[in-house]
């Protein structure tokens, strides 16, 4: 068995592959390894009920995920991903998750110590929509840019985060048609799927507000982005995404 010692920094990739003969299942698909100890409350909050919460759709799109449960992770200084450690990092140093593929299985790895338990069904959402953006060919997926096309064809303002924020201004700035397929199109177009997946799924799992403010794009705009969403990935049974769906048998 590993100390601390031998893992006081190691390598994201390399911490998945030692310990990847040690996952606990959680289901057919899902499976956990953590390195500080669970109580049977904190395995439900971290593990079973935002899981539980995910699209079947969603959950068939991998082989296999495995999820990891560190107490830190570090942001790399040069190439190279997350380091996992278990002395706290200084502020601008720590990371909250890493996620990568590993052929057809997925690997999620997250920080917790320190951490709230809401702001970590945050992060892990926004994994499970990272790899879904960069690695999962589907129908709905696919057509979402053409939604974004729509908006900039109509000058839709706003956006849901702020990366994906920036990104929307940089490509209106500095390229013509905005709807032309370019590098810059393609980065906004990821990270405003990044973004509206995350919500998606955060929505379905947590009952959370959607921030307004000047740079919040119009709710109608953002229905139609979740409705895509919701068509091609429905939600478990039992759970609702709008508030009309929620007096549903």
């Amino acid at each position: 068995m590993s100390t601390q010692a031998d893992l006081a920094k190691i390598s994201v990739q390399d911490f998945a592959q030692r310990f990847r003969q040690e996952m606990i299942p959680l289901s057919n698909t899902f499976a956990y390894f953590s390195a500080l100890p669970l109580g049977e409350e904190e395995t439900k909050e971290y593990l079973e009920e935002p899981i539980a919460a995910l699209p079947p759709a969603v959950q068939a799109a991998f082989a296999k995920v495995f999820v990891f449960l560190v107490p830190y992770l570090e942001k790399p200084t040069g190439k190279g991903g997350e380091l996992v450690t278990f002395d706290r990092p200084e502020e601008k140093g720590q990371a909250w998750s890493a996620q990568f593929m590993s052929g057809p299985e997925a690997m999620l790895v997250f920080a917790i110590k320190d951490r709230p338990v809401a702001d970590y069904h945050y992060v892990f959402y926004r994994a499970i929509a990272t790899l879904l953006a960069d690695h999962i060919d589907s129908e709905p997926l696919e057509r979402y840019p053409e939604i974004l096309r729509e908006e900039l064809r109509g000058r839709v303002h706003g956006e849901i985060d702020e990366e994906g924020w920036q990104l929307k201004q940089a490509l209106l700035q500095r390229q013509a048609d905005v709807r032309r397929e370019t590098k810059l199109f393609r980065n906004y177009a990821r990270q405003s799927l990044i973004d509206t997946l995350t919500l998606y799924l955060h929505g379905i799992c947590c009952d959370i507000d959607v921030e307004t403010g000047p740079r919040q794009i119009p709710s109608r705009y953002l229905r139609k982005r979740l409705q895509l969403l919701h068509d091609g990935f429905p939600p478990p049974t039992g759970y609702a995404v709008f508030p009309e769906d929620l007096n549903k048998p």
